[in-house]
């Protein structure tokens, strides 16, 4: 048992992530398309540099042989990337739009109280003509 212990405080307390091997072959073979780089993969999968530089080392056919290779097309890792921010940007969005909301729906609490009308009931009860009513409740002269 004492050495369980010595182990994790020796570690930090982190346990050991294993990682298969086709999903190191497929992170090497973005690399050597120039999809992805070793920081992109790093963050992305809390891996170490050095066993990233590992990998190529044990599954890249392209750094043994010293061959080049120009692909155009996205890594899932680039991918995984472009919609965090998008997320992000729509996030910035949604907020922008829910202070949007809450202004105006203070405004129409000052505009109520100041004229003395219930806007809320107005606005929810009759449609006003072109607000996309049909037309059949509008009388005629």
């Amino acid at each position: 048992m004492a050495k369980l212990d010595e182990l994790i405080r020796n570690n930090g307390g982190r346990t050991n992530r294993y990682f298969s091997q086709e999903f190191k072959q497929k992170k090497v073979t973005e690399l050597d398309k120039k999809l992805t780089t070793i920081a992109e993969i790093s963050k992305q999968y809390e891996v170490s540099r050095v066993s990233i530089y590992r990998w190529m080392y044990k599954y890249s056919l392209m750094k043994k042989k010293g061959i080049k290779m120009i692909v155009e097309s996205k890594s899932d890792t680039g991918r995984i990337k472009a919609l965090k921010e998008h997320i992000a940007e729509l996030e910035q969005m949604l907020g922008r739009k829910q202070f949007e909301i809450d202004f105006l729906k203070k405004q129409m609490e000052i505009a109520s109280e100041q004229y003395g009308v219930d806007l809320k009931k107005k606005l929810s009860g009759k449609h006003s003509p072109g607000s996309g009513d049909s037309g059949n409740n509008m009388s005629t002269k």
